[in-house]
């Protein structure tokens, strides 16, 4: 190898934050590629126009936006972010993750529902989620999953819930079902039980008022593609194998091998000494058996089947008049027959839009045009993927006009949303730590291979990606961070003297 690398061939598979990343701290080390299957670049980050404005079909915010958060870095190094990102009071805030907004809860009975009880319902559900978050490393856990905890101390306090009185007491209930389902969009999950209890405290949240890009998240990584080079990111370039161990020549040029070569669909093939996987958990878990040859060890095998993978849409509909007041941001949705301690009905069919927690409401109108974000997840959120259009905009009128007491509220003019679990390479949202797995198989999973250090051939397969991030998974900052991170380990190997050569 020649000084600094130069010479090596680096493949990265995937142009999302993670690829981006990585490409962007490997500078000018030998010949880099990034093999992106969909025809656009940014993963999980897809802006798309609607109404006036924009619609973020995945990530939305930048969760935590101070200075420990490299998105927030970049994009305010690239100038990418409004003027209340900056403000200091902003950056330094300590909001637990995800701010609440000023709201306006309405119930299934039509009626809109005192903010007093809803706040208070609120505040006894983050004491209860805080509390989950403190038994990292306990020997002796209350229950397995984080939403068996959390029903079993909803069950030690229906006595005290509504103060006695029967009918306050289902309501509170009904808004802790609502907490629940909002906590199954935050962790990516269609059920709290999914998640396990021990490891949850692990996840680290940044202090800083979440914010959004006045010109759309997809302007972040089309900034991070414009300073490579030309021809670097190839796109429509779906990738079907990865052999690995193995000792490949070009046509005509047998002075040199290759330990990888990368297969695409379409028949391309990409000879190289390091490939960056940065493609989504949820298509590891499908894929992993046949994509790479030979198959994963056992290790990195059992903790992609172990971790958690799930799916979080959104759906928006554009209003031609707002139903909602200009000071509100968020309209919550109460099922009022509903509660945490029964079991939620299974008939998709029948229900699945009962899964929805509410809207967001995009600001400010002048730039978005009346537009409502709806947030779900889960079962109900795949199954509303198989739906038409049409279905989706005449059950959200129907909801609508139930929750507003309103038979006559006008229908939206158009409906748009995300249906990230059947995108062919990403198979869901983000990940989590489910029950049966735990902080070590993210870990497992972002360990190069070959295992053995000693190798002659180090680094052929290094693993990046939200899902390979043990305190930031699920978010934007842990994709580019752990992009950052492998790109890291390959300088240092570019800065390490050559071995001698075997004789």
């Amino acid at each position: 190898m020649e000084g600094g690398g130069v010479g090596r061939r680096v493949v990265a598979v995937g142009a999302g934050l993670a690829g981006l990343g990585a490409a962007q701290r490997l500078g000018g080390h030998g010949s880099l590629r990034l093999l992106e299957a969909a025809g656009r670049i940014g993963g999980r980050v897809c802006t798309r126009p609607f109404a006036l404005g924009l619609a973020e079909m995945g990530a939305h915010w930048i969760h935590g936006p101070s200075p420990g958060n490299p998105i927030f870095r970049l994009a305010t190094s690239y100038g990418l972010l409004g003027p209340e990102a900056a403000r200091e009071e902003n950056q330094q805030a300590e909001v637990g993750g995800h701010p609440p907004l000023p709201s306006v809860t309405y119930g299934s009975s039509g009626k809109v529902l005192s903010p007093t009880a809803v706040s208070e319902v609120h505040h006894l559900f983050d004491t209860l989620l805080d509390s989950a978050r403190a038994f990292r490393g306990a020997e002796e856990l209350p229950a397995p999953s984080v939403g068996q905890y959390l029903r079993g101390e909803i069950t030690q306090r229906v006595s005290t819930l509504g103060g006695g009185r029967e009918d306050a007491q289902r309501l509170q209930l009904a808004i802790l079902a609502t907490c629940l389902k909002l906590e199954c969009c935050i962790s990516g999950t269609h059920s709290m039980d999914l998640v396990a209890l021990e490891p949850f405290g692990e996840y680290v949240s940044l202090p800083g008022l979440d914010c959004t890009f006045p010109g759309g998240y997809s302007s972040l990584p089309d900034r991070m593609l414009s300073a490579l080079p030309e021809g670097t990111v190839l796109l429509n370039k779906p990738v079907r194998t990865i052999r690995w161990r193995g000792s490949f020549c070009e046509e005509g040029d047998k002075t040199r091998d290759f330990p990888v070569r990368v297969e695409c669909e379409d028949g391309d093939a990409f000879l190289a000494d390091h490939v960056i996987i940065t493609v989504p958990l949820g298509f590891l878990k499908e894929r992993h058996q046949d994509f790479f040859q030979p198959p994963l060890p056992q290790q990195k095998a059992e903790a992609i089947r172990r971790l958690g993978f799930g799916t979080n849409n959104k759906i928006f509909l554009e209003f031609e008049k707002p139903f909602w007041d200009p000071q509100q941001q968020l309209l919550e949705v109460v099922w009022e027959d509903e509660s945490p301690l029964e079991e939620p009905s299974t008939n998709l069919e029948a229900n699945w839009f009962k899964k929805l927690i509410g809207f967001v409401i995009l600001q400010p109108p002048d730039q978005h045009g009346h537009v409502l974000c709806g947030f779900i997840a889960g079962k109900e959120s795949e199954y509303m993927e198989t739906l038409s259009d049409e279905e989706v905009l005449g059950t959200m009128t129907h909801l609508l006009r139930t929750l507003t007491g309103n038979p006559h509220l006008p229908a939206p003019r158009r409906v748009l949303r995300s249906q990230w679990h059947s995108a062919p390479y990403t198979r869901g949202s983000y990940s989590y730590v489910a029950i049966g797995s735990s902080g070590d198989d993210i870990d497992a999973l972002a360990q190069p291979l070959p295992e053995d250090p000693e190798d002659p051939r180090p680094l052929q397969l290094l693993f990046a990606g939200e899902a390979t991030h043990r305190t930031f998974y699920s978010t934007t900052h842990g994709a580019l961070l752990s992009g950052w991170r492998e790109a890291e380990r390959l300088n240092q190997l570019f800065k390490a003297p050559d071995p001698a050569p075997q004789v």
